[in-house]
């Protein structure tokens, strides 16, 4: 019932009140470009795997204290990629939300200005938890005098940035457990109870996050405001493409708490 080890995350979709202000946001603060713009709808990404579609939806407000995205975590391909790129921040006064280390990663987080939660970061080396994830992912304060000791120059991310993984916020732990777990065949790395969970493939610490700290109990965040349209998630074959959607009654679904999800080829 084990979803592909090579299954991973693709593009997440959001709505955003002004398209122009968020690309604008998306260029100067974390570095990402324009791969294709058609009208109220544009495709970001490094140059590489698109990472996010952003449709604009004029008046939209804040989605906050509803089920729906607590961040996207944008997976950077080296720690001097992380540190580059948090001497960006400090140089052109990018306001944060978060420093953090992960033992499996460090991390820093920010938000757009739809208040769309973002993570960026670097994984620790799989050897060190492997197979401990459960033991191992915590959340201590980021050494960031380390971090940037040996930077050389401030940039934005870099070419082979990827979707690393999406953490959401649900309205019930045990249901969303149900649905990424026993429907899709995720595996649970992680548990808080039924404040957070954590599920991969593949043995990976997380590909999907999900929380209630902000959202249990609560309806999806509705249209009129600037919310999750789409997680995207890759599955390596068109066999295990099929294989899961017959298990899960179809490709684009909706989790437990309403959230979209699209299963894809990678």
């Amino acid at each position: 019932m084990s979803i592909a080890a090579a299954t991973r995350m693709g593009a997440v979709h959001l709505s955003v009140a002004d398209l122009t202000r968020s690309i604008e946001f998306y260029d100067s603060a974390l570095g990402l470009r324009v791969h294709a713009r058609d009208g109220d709808r544009a495709v970001l990404g490094t140059g590489g795997d698109d990472l996010l579609v952003l449709t604009e939806r004029p008046g939209a407000v804040p989605a906050d204290g509803y089920a729906g995205l607590f961040h996207f975590a944008l997976l950077v391909p080296e720690r001097l990629d992380l540190a580059r790129w948090l001497t960006h921040a400090a140089q052109d006064r990018v306001p944060l939300t978060g420093l953090s280390d992960h033992y499996v990663s460090e991390a820093i987080y920010l938000r757009d200005p739809d208040h769309h939660g973002i993570e960026i970061y670097w994984d620790r080396p799989r050897s060190l938890w492997e197979g401990e994830v459960a033991q191992r992912l915590t959340t201590e304060p980021l050494d960031v005098q380390d971090l940037v000791r040996d930077v050389d120059r401030p940039a934005g991310l870099p070419s082979g940035t990827v979707m690393g993984h999406v953490h959401l916020r649900v309205a019930s732990i045990p249901e969303t457990n149900s649905f990424y777990r026993d429907v899709l065949g995720f595996d649970v790395m992680a548990s808080m109870g039924r404040q957070a969970t954590f599920l991969s493939a593949g043995g990976y610490h997380h590909h999907v996050g999900a929380n209630t700290w902000e959202s249990a109990n609560r309806p999806p965040a509705p249209e009129t405001t600037a919310r999750l349209e789409r997680v995207t998630i890759l599955l390596p074959s068109s066999e295990e493409l099929a294989r899961v959607a017959e298990r899960a009654g179809g490709s684009d679904l909706r989790d437990p708490s309403g959230n979209p999800v699209s299963l894809q080829l990678a």
